[in-house]
């Protein structure tokens, strides 16, 4: 067997057809152009958010997030300590606390039933990370942050397109952040999107994602001239990239239905090891659609997945691993807030993630299958 990726990039339909489009018909390159606009507006109708910006990547609409919020020092804000570093980043450059709080055992999702005893009266935010494209319970997170009139963030990097309650995860909170990195299922190598749910903050976001001017009036003829007005930076996502990703979201339904596919191709040959104690497998709960973003095992130990790691690259396969806990982590001790996390520290040293990409193969994935399987005899 040729060696099995962990991830490789996806052309789904007509990437390069609008790439040409952009350069030689469009002559747009820089951002905002037709391909930037045709993004959002697919965002918008078929998600529901309110406004949809796109990014430079899912990074720079968490950084875009925590201004619209006035983070800045004395406030504090919850977020998972399983999340990538982006999440807490965001909090940590507005001179904000991040205060870490663990995850549910069956979706690794920030635990809604530890919010409440966590909120302080600096508490200004909760970050709630979707992992794996599973929602966590909004429901609850967000009856918490009404009682305590606090915004919410999803950070939904893995989870678009993913539902919950029958709502696409990033359109649920107040504001929502998506990714379009190479490794998500929709992409354009690097790029992200800010989903505004809350109609207050739009003029205002608008206004950071052009480098804190009011380009955006004078593009529309409001003003007879553009100025700086507010903090901001260089947010705008190239046309390039916004081309790539319209195809991309153009394909959603393929693409959608592909990975669904590997996803349960892997629960169904992988389900007797979890039967029977070996390991643990994903869990979706009843009211949430998964996006199939990814297929993860948790072994019985740290060691064991190390094992099952070198087994699987000796058979000419990449998983990987990831998240070291950032409450553990020197910035997150610096800079943060968290008693012990036992669940967030049990799943980080056992959690290993499987080959996923729109291009796998039967033949690859019976393999893979086949090889944890071999592991666990």
């Amino acid at each position: 067997m040729n060696f099995i990726d962990f991830n490789r990039p996806c052309i789904a339909g007509k990437e390069m057809d609008y790439i040409k489009d952009a350069i030689y018909d469009k002559k747009a390159l820089c951002g905002n152009g037709f391909y930037t606009k045709k993004c959002t507006e697919h965002m918008e109708k078929n998600f529901g958010a309110k406004k949809a910006l796109l990014t430079t990547s899912c990074t720079s609409a968490l950084e875009m997030s925590a201004i619209l919020l006035e983070l800045g020092p004395g406030d504090e804000v919850i977020v998972p300590s399983f999340t990538f570093v982006s999440t807490a980043n965001a909090i940590v450059l507005r001179g904000a606390t991040p205060v870490f709080i663990d995850i549910r055992k069956d979706t690794l999702n920030i635990d809604e039933t530890m919010i409440e005893k966590l909120i302080t009266p600096k508490t200004k935010a909760i970050y709630a990370v979707h992992y794996a494209g599973i929602g966590a319970e909004m429901d609850a997170i967000l009856r918490v942050a009404q009682n305590h009139n606090i915004y919410v963030v999803e950070d939904a990097a893995q989870g678009v397109d993913a539902r919950y309650n029958g709502k696409y995860l990033g359109t649920i909170g107040h504001l929502g952040t998506y990714s379009f990195h190479e490794t998500k299922n929709y992409t354009c190598g690097e790029g992200g999107a800010l989903l505004v749910n809350d109609e207050k903050f739009i003029d205002r976001a608008e206004i950071l994602l052009e480098k804190g001017t009011n380009r955006k009036k004078f593009m529309e003829g409001l003003v007879d001239k553009y100025t700086w007005v507010d903090v901001g930076s260089s947010y705008v996502l190239s046309e390039l990239n916004a081309a790539y990703l319209y195809a991309q979201l153009e394909s959603r339904d393929a693409i959608l239905k592909k990975r669904l596919s590997i996803f349960n191709k892997y629960y169904a040959g992988l389900q007797s090891l979890q039967k029977n104690g070996k390991i643990q497998l994903p869990f979706i709960p009843p009211h949430c659609r998964s996006n199939g973003h990814m297929f993860y095992i948790i072994c019985g130990t740290r060691d064991e997945r190390s094992r099952l790691m070198k087994f699987l690259r000796d058979r000419n396969i990449q998983a990987v691993f990831h998240y070291v806990p950032l409450h553990s982590s020197p910035m997150g001790v610096k800079n943060g807030r968290s008693a012990t996390l036992p669940v967030t520290e049990h799943i980080t040293e056992r959690l290993l993630r499987l080959p996923f990409f729109y291009y796998l193969t039967d033949t690859e994935q019976d393999y893979i299958i086949e090889s944890v399987l071999s592991f666990y005899k």
